[in-house]
C-alpha cells in the first residue's frame, strides 16, 4: 500500500477518528451513530484517548462527567430517547473507573440500549507490571478488572495491539447498531497500545453508514397469527419497549382503531397510545391498572409486542388466568419471541404490525369486548382523578399529589424520567402519558442513581425540549453528582426531590413479607445508641444548592404547583424540593409479586406474612 494510502496516528487518535464517522440510517434518516464521548481521566487514559479527544475536539464533542457509573447513565438516556439510533461513548481510567462501569453497563444491556464503553486497561507489552491499580491474576495474566464488564456487555475485546482495532471497532459497531443484539459494548484499551502509532488505511476513517434493519415477518408466522388473532374472544396487546424502539407507535394505533384490540403497556411501553386512546387499558402487571388486569387475567389472546416479560409484567406467572390462553409474541429477538410457549412473529415491531393491520382487514373485536374494557377505563379514570388531585392548596402533598401537580404543568412535549423506590409504581398506574417519549422509567435494572445523569442524556438529544428527573430521597443520596455537570454544560434539566425520609418502596416491602421495614427508615440514633425515630437532620435541598443549582422549595400543594411551572420556565438547571406526607395514596396492587418469605421464623410477622405467600404462589402458571 502507497504511504499516500495510509495516515500515521495513535491508536487513540485512529479511534476517535472513526467514532466521528460513523452513521445509523433507518427510513431514510441519517444520524450520527456516537453524538459525544463522556469521560473522566486518569491514568490508563489520560495520555492515550484524552489526547486524542482534545486533538479531534472539531469532531468528537466531549462531556466532563463526575462519575463514571452516571456517565454511561446519561449516554443511556441519550440512546433511549432517540430510538437507539445514536448512542455516547464513555471513557475511564483503569481500576475503579473501570469497574464503575459495570452497572451502567448492565442497565443499558438488560434494557436492550447501545452504549460504548472504552475503560484503560493494564499495559499489553506488560512493561510496567503490576502498574497502579492493576488486578494480579496468579494463574491468568491476561485478566484485569475489566473482564467484570465482560458478562453485562454484548460485545467485548481487548485491543492488545494498534491493527487489532479495526476488527474490534467494526464488530462494536455491528453490535450498537443490531436492533436484536444491542447494549452495552466494550473496548478494553491498554494504555500503552492507546498511545501507540501506526499507519491506518485511508479507508479505516471514511464516512460509513450502518443500516439498522426492519426485518420483515415471515409469511408462515404472520399466516399462523392472523388465524389466532381471529379465533381469539377476548385479545390483549401488551405493548413493551420495543414499539418505541421501533418507532412503531402509529403502526399499533392503527391496528387497533381497525381492529378494537385493547392495549396494556409494560413499563417501558408505556405511552405507546396515548393516555385518552379509548382502548389504552394503562400498565399491567404487578403495578398495572385495575382494568389492564382484569382484561389480563381473562384475556385467550396475549399479544407481546416488543416485551421481554419480566416478572412484574407477568405478575410472576399469575395474571394471565384464562383456562385456555395462549400467547403470539411480535419481537424482533427470537430469544423473547419464543418465551410463555408462544406462537412467534420474529420482526421489526413496526413491519410486523403493519403486516398484522393488512391481513386482519375487517377483522374486528365484538362490540360487547370493547363495552366492556372501555367502562372499565372509565372507572379507572375516576380512580387516576382521586389520586392525583388535592382539595386543598394549604396541604402537605402527598407522592401522588406531587405527579398530580406535575401533571397539570408539562406539556405534550415534555419528558419525564425515574427509575427506583416507589415512585415507578404510581408513575405507570397514574401518569398519563401524552406522547410516545415522555414516559422515560427505567425499570428492567430499576437503578437508583439513573435519573439525574439520563436527564442530561434526554436533555443533550433534545435541546429546548422541558426535562424532568423525579428523584426520592434515597435515589438522590446515590447519586448527585452530576447536577455539578449540568451546571456546567447549562442542561436545564429539572429535578423533583421528593423527601419522605427512607425508602418507602423497600419498606412498605419489608412490612409485607415480615421484615418489619428493618434497615429502611432514615432514624435518628441517640446518645445511649437507641433509635429515636426522628428524621435525620439532613438538608437535602441545601445539598442541591451547594453543587450550583437553583433550589425552589414547596411546602404545599399551591406552593408546589407553583415552583413547579417557575421550573418549567426556567433556561437554567433547577430543583424544586417537596415534603410529602407519607400516608399512602397510591391505589393498592392489582396483581402478585413474588417476594419468597421465610419458611419458617419464630416472629408473628414472618408467620403471617408467609401464610399469605403461599396462598398467592398456588395461582402460578407454567404456560406450555
Amino acid at each position: 500500500m502507497s504511504a499516500a494510502a495510509t495516515r500515521r496516528l495513535t491508536t487513540a487518535q485512529a479511534l476517535v477518528r472513526f467514532l466521528a464517522a460513523q452513521y445509523t440510517e433507518r427510513d431514510g434518516v441519517r444520524r450520527r451513530l456516537i453524538a459525544g464521548t463522556w469521560g473522566i481521566f486518569g491514568h490508563g487514559n489520560v495520555a492515550g484517548l484524552g489526547q486524542a479527544l482534545v486533538e479531534y475536539g472539531d469532531v468528537m464533542p466531549y462531556h466532563q462527567g463526575r462519575n463514571e457509573q452516571a456517565m454511561v447513565h446519561a449516554a443511556v438516556g441519550h440512546a433511549r430517547h432517540l430510538n437507539r439510533l445514536s448512542a455516547q461513548a464513555v471513557t475511564t481510567s483503569i481500576g475503579p473507573g473501570a469497574t464503575n462501569l459495570v452497572t451502567g453497563a448492565a442497565l443499558a444491556t438488560i434494557n436492550r440500549l447501545p452504549v460504548l464503553l472504552l475503560p484503560g486497561d493494564y499495559f499489553a507489552s506488560h512493561a510496567a507490571d503490576p502498574l497502579l491499580q492493576q488486578l494480579e491474576h496468579p494463574i491468568e495474566a491476561d485478566v484485569s478488572v475489566n473482564d467484570t464488564l465482560r458478562p453485562v456487555s454484548r460485545y467485548f475485546d481487548r485491543v492488545t495491539r494498534p491493527e487489532a482495532l479495526v476488527a474490534s471497532v467494526l464488530q462494536a459497531m455491528r453490535v450498537l447498531t443490531d436492533p436484536a443484539e444491542t447494549g452495552a459494548v466494550t473496548l478494553a484499551l491498554p494504555q500503552d497500545v492507546q498511545a501507540e502509532a501506526y499507519d491506518w488505511p485511508e479507508e479505516f476513517f471514511a464516512d460509513r453508514v450502518w443500516r439498522v434493519r426492519r426485518p420483515a415477518p415471515d409469511p408462515e408466522e404472520l399466516v399462523e397469527a392472523v388465524r389466532a388473532i381471529r379465533a381469539a374472544g377476548r385479545p390483549l396487546i401488551v405493548a413493551g419497549g420495543g414499539v418505541h424502539h421501533s418507532e412503531a407507535e402509529g403502526a399499533l394505533k392503527a391496528l387497533v382503531d381497525a381492529t378494537g384490540i385493547p392495549v396494556a403497556s409494560t413499563q417501558a411501553g408505556k405511552g405507546a397510545l396515548r393516555h385518552d386512546h379509548p382502548a389504552d387499558l394503562g400498565a399491567v402487571g404487578h403495578t398495572g391498572t385495575a382494568v389492564g388486569d382484569d382484561v389480563a387475567r381473562t384475556a385467550d389472546l396475549v399479544i407481546g409486542v416488543g416485551t421481554r416479560y419480566t416478572d412484574f409484567t407477568t405478575a410472576s406467572g399469575t395474571l394471565f388466568q384464562h383456562p385456555d390462553v395462549r400467547f403470539l409474541n411480535l419481537n424482533i429477538t427470537a430469544f423473547d419471541a419464543h418465551k410463555l410457549a408462544a406462537r412467534t412473529l420474529v420482526c421489526d415491531a413496526r413491519a410486523g404490525l403493519t403486516a398484522l393491520a393488512d391481513a386482519l382487514s375487517g377483522h374486528r373485536v365484538a362490540a360487547l369486548y370493547e363495552t366492556e374494557y372501555r367502562a372499565g377505563r372509565a372507572r379507572w379514570e375516576e380512580t387516576v382523578e382521586a389520586a392525583l388531585g388535592a382539595d386543598d392548596d394549604s396541604a402537605v402533598p402527598t407522592q401522588t399529589q406531587v405527579l398530580g401537580a406535575l401533571d397539570a404543568v408539562v406539556g405534550d412535549e415534555d419528558v419525564v424520567i425515574n427509575a427506583a423506590g416507589s415512585l415507578p409504581g404510581d408513575l405507570h398506574k397514574l401518569w398519563r402519558a401524552r406522547s410516545p417519549r415522555q414516559y422515560h422509567v427505567e425499570y428492567g435494572y430499576s437503578c437508583m442513581g439513573y435519573e439525574i445523569p439520563a436527564a442530561l442524556g434526554v436533555q443533550q438529544a433534545a435541546p429546548g425540549t422541558p426535562v424532568w428527573a423525579l428523584v426520592g430521597d434515597g435515589t438522590y443520596l446515590m447519586n448527585p453528582t452530576e447536577i455539578v455537570t449540568a451546571v456546567q454544560e447549562n442542561l436545564p434539566v429539572k429535578l423533583v426531590l421528593v423527601q419522605n425520609h427512607g425508602y418507602a418502596s423497600i419498606g412498605g416491602l419489608s412490612e409485607s413479607v415480615g421484615a418489619e421495614r428493618f434497615g429502611t427508615a432514615y432514624r435518628h440514633r441517640a446518645a445511649d445508641g437507641a433509635f429515636t425515630g426522628a428524621p435525620l437532620p439532613v438538608d437535602l435541598a441545601a445539598n442541591a444548592a451547594s453543587l450550583g443549582v437553583e433550589v425552589l422549595r414547596a411546602k404545599t400543594v399551591g406552593e408546589l404547583r407553583e415552583a413547579l411551572r417557575t421550573a418549567r420556565a426556567s433556561d437554567r438547571p433547577t430543583c424544586v424540593y417537596v415534603e410529602t406526607d407519607p400516608a399512602p395514596t397510591a391505589p393498592a396492587a392489582e396483581a402478585w409479586w413474588d417476594v419468597p418469605v421465610a419458611e419458617v421464623s419464630a416472629r408473628e410477622a414472618a408467620t403471617g406474612a408467609r401464610a399469605a405467600y403461599e396462598r398467592a404462589v398456588a395461582d402460578r402458571r407454567r404456560h406450555l
